[in-house]
């Protein structure tokens, strides 16, 4: 797997840990905030984990599995999309980390991607990723 190319991103957010955990893992909060995405997991460690919906006029279903969950901490997945044109194979797909990093009433969220193909896909990766935490911080601050 390619780890030169690792897209990172970050927010605060002005809420517990606890709030911002519950908005990553809450399938109507996430389709609020990802795009309109349908979320479906256990998070139980080694369970599936899917993103469903449509992008640009085109249904899409993107898969991984659930690798690390530590409530309020931090939550690790593998994410392949199909949309990609590549080969379902493990070498394509990403592993995304969350990690929660509680300052009482603040949460410091990162987000990060590995195996981007160069700066270009780790650059788009990038934007997208702070697009969510845009959206993730508006979901979670308005629940206050």
């Amino acid at each position: 797997m390619t780890t030169d190319f690792v897209a990172t991103a970050s927010i605060t957010i002005e809420s517990s840990a606890d709030a911002v955990w519950a908005a990553l893992t809450d399938p109507a909060i996430v389709k609020e905030y990802m795009f309109g995405t349908e979320l479906e997991s256990s998070f139980e460690v080694g369970g599936p984990i899917t993103w469903s919906g449509e992008w640009e006029g085109k249904p899409y279903q993107d898969k991984g599995t659930v690798m690390a969950v530590d409530p309020s901490e931090r939550l690790q997945v593998t994410h392949f999309s199909p949309l990609t044109g590549a080969e379902d194979v493990p070498e394509n797909y990403h592993t995304v980390e969350y990690t929660l990093h509680d300052n009482g009433h603040r949460t410091l969220v990162t987000i990060t991607q590995d195996n981007n193909a160069d700066a270009d896909a780790q650059a788009h990766s990038e934007a997208n990723w702070n697009a969510t935490l845009l959206g993730l911080k508006k979901s979670v601050e308005a629940r206050q």
